[in-house]
C-alpha cells in the first residue's frame, strides 16, 4: 500500500520551510507513531498509568517509558462538557488531612463531570453558576458545600445524603450508650454481711506480705525480744548493726503499725473524693484506667491521668471482679440498635432486650433510632420536625439532643434527603476510584493528570 501526500512551500523568499500534508486519523505532525499505535498506548496509559502501563507495552513488543505514557495522557483534550440535571458533590483527598479537592458526578448517568482543585465554597459556586441548568444538588452536610450550592445554584434543590445522616446518628447513639454503659452489666448480688471482725492489718498502708512491712515487723519483734532479755539498748544496736536512734524509735513503738509513718502513711489526696465512684465503675466492669480518668475529669477532677492509673494498678486490680458473663460493649449495643430487629440473631436480640430492660434511657434511645430509621427507609421527610422536637427533649441523652438540634441548621436539605430518592452513593464510589488512581500514579498524581484519568477512563 502506497500513500501520496502533497508538500507545500512557503511563498516568502526568506522562509525556506516546507509543510507536508497530514491525513486525518492516520498521520500527525512530528509524529513518530501511527494514530492506531498512539491510541493503543493512550488506552494502556489511562487504564494502568505509568509503571504498570510500561510493563504492559513490553508485552506488546512496543516498549515505551512510563513518562511517555503519562505525557500522552496529559496531551489528551478534555471531554465534551455537558450540564447535568442532577449533580453529586463530594470531597476527595489529594493529601489526606492537608489538601482536598472536589469531585462532581452526574447522578443520572453515573459519570464524573469535573474535578475541582479545592473544596472551597467560592470554587464550587463559580462552577455551578456557569451551569444554570442544574436542578438538584446531592451533597453531604459539609458547610462549604452547602454555602457553595446556595450561592452558585439558588434555583436547585439541595438533597442531604441519607448515608451520612444515618452514620452521624450512629455516632451519637454510640456516645449515648457509652454514657450509660453501667446499665449493661447486671446488678451483682450483695453478699451477706460477715459477723467476723476484719483483720487489723486491712487498713494498714503496708498489707501483709509487703516486703517493707514484713521487714519492719521482724525488726520490731527482734528488738523487743532482746530488750525483754535484759539487753541494753546500746548492746542491741551493736548486735543488729543499727544506730541508737533507730533502736530507741522501735523500743517506743508498742506495735509494728506505729512504725508505718512518713512516706508510707496514707495521705489525703485530691483523688479521695472520686474513689467511691471509681470503685463503683470498677465493679460495673469498666477496667480501663484512661476511661475512668476521662469520666472523673468531666466531674471536675483537677489532676492528671497518672494518679488514676496508679490507683487502678495498686488498689483496684487486687479487688475481685463480679462473677458473671462479660457485658456487651457500647459499640456492640449500638450495632444492635442500628440493625433491623428482624435481621438480628436470636442471641443478640435477647442481649439487647436485657440491656434495654435495665436502662430506661437506652430504651428511649432505641425508640428514637427506630423512628428515624422508619422515616429514612420510607422516605417520610415530613415527619422530621416532629422527630427533632421529640429527640431534643431527651435531657438524659445529650449526644442525641445535639444531633437533632444540629439537623435544624440544614433542615431543608435534610428534609429533601428523607423525601426524595436521590442520594450521593454514586459519588462515594467515584471517591474510592480516585483513591485507586492516585495509588497507581504514586507521586506523579498531580491534579491535571489525575483529572484527565478520572474524566476519560
Amino acid at each position: 500500500m502506497s500513500l501520496r501526500v502533497r508538500r507545500f512551500v512557503c511563498e516568502e523568499e526568506s522562509c525556506a520551510k516546507t509543510f507536508a500534508e497530514q491525513v486525518p486519523g492516520l498521520t500527525r505532525r512530528f509524529g513518530r507513531r501511527t494514530e492506531r499505535l498512539r491510541s493503543t498506548l493512550v488506552s494502556v496509559g489511562l487504564a494502568l498509568a505509568g509503571r504498570a502501563g510500561a510493563r504492559m507495552t513490553d508485552a506488546f513488543k512496543v516498549p515505551v517509558s512510563r513518562n511517555t505514557l503519562l505525557r500522552l495522557i496529559a496531551s489528551l483534550p478534555d471531554p465534551v462538557a455537558t450540564t447535568p440535571r442532577v449533580v453529586g458533590v463530594d470531597e476527595y483527598a489529594q493529601r489526606k488531612g492537608r489538601v482536598y479537592g472536589t469531585v462532581l458526578v452526574d447522578v443520572e448517568t453515573r459519570r464524573p463531570v469535573d474535578l475541582l482543585p479545592d473544596r472551597e465554597a467560592d470554587t464550587l459556586a463559580a462552577w455551578l453558576a456557569e451551569r444554570p441548568g442544574i436542578e438538584i444538588v446531592c451533597r453531604d452536610r459539609a458547610p462549604f458545600f452547602a454555602e457553595g450550592a446556595t450561592r452558585g445554584a439558588p434555583q436547585a434543590l439541595q438533597v442531604a445524603d441519607r448515608w451520612h445522616l444515618w452514620h452521624h446518628l450512629g455516632e451519637a447513639a454510640e456516645k449515648c450508650v457509652y454514657r450509660h454503659s453501667g446499665c449493661l452489666r447486671p446488678t451483682p448480688e450483695q453478699p451477706e454481711e460477715s459477723q467476723e471482725e476484719p483483720e487489723p492489718t486491712a487498713s494498714s498502708p503496708w498489707p501483709t506480705g509487703h516486703r517493707f512491712a514484713e521487714r519492719t515487723r521482724t525488726k520490731h519483734a527482734t528488738i523487743h525480744a532482746l530488750l525483754a532479755a535484759d539487753h541494753s539498748k546500746r548492746s542491741v544496736a551493736r548486735q543488729l548493726g543499727m544506730t541508737l536512734n533507730t533502736i530507741l524509735r522501735f523500743s517506743r513503738a508498742t506495735t509494728p503499725k506505729e512504725m508505718f509513718t512518713g512516706q508510707w502513711q496514707n495521705r489525703a489526696t485530691s483523688l479521695d473524693a472520686y474513689k467511691p465512684y471509681l470503685d463503683q465503675r470498677w465493679q460495673e466492669g469498666c477496667t480501663n484506667a484512661w476511661k475512668l480518668w476521662e469520666e472523673i475529669k468531666e466531674q471536675g477532677y483537677p489532676r492528671g491521668y497518672a494518679s488514676v492509673r496508679n490507683y487502678v494498678s495498686r488498689t483496684l486490680r487486687s479487688k475481685p471482679q463480679p462473677v458473671g458473663p462479660r457485658p456487651p460493649s457500647a459499640r456492640a449495643v449500638t450495632c444492635w440498635l442500628l440493625t433491623h430487629p428482624d435481621a438480628l440473631p436470636e442471641g443478640d436480640r435477647l442481649q439487647l432486650k436485657a440491656a434495654l430492660a435495665n436502662c430506661p434511657e437506652l430504651k428511649a434511645l432505641a425508640e428514637h433510632v427506630r423512628s428515624f430509621a422508619h422515616m429514612l427507609t420510607r422516605l417520610q421527610g415530613e415527619r422530621l420536625p416532629e422527630w427533632i422536637e421529640a429527640a431534643s427533649a431527651t435531657t438524659e441523652l445529650p449526644s442525641l439532643r445535639y444531633f437533632a438540634q444540629h439537623l435544624i441548621r440544614d433542615l431543608d436539605a435534610v428534609t429533601a434527603g428523607l423525601t426524595h430518592q436521590w442520594n450521593s452513593g454514586v459519588v462515594e464510589g467515584h471517591v474510592n476510584r480516585i483513591k485507586m488512581l492516585k495509588r497507581q500514579m504514586f507521586g506523579r498524581a498531580g491534579f491535571e493528570l489525575l483529572r484527565k484519568r478520572v474524566l476519560l477512563v
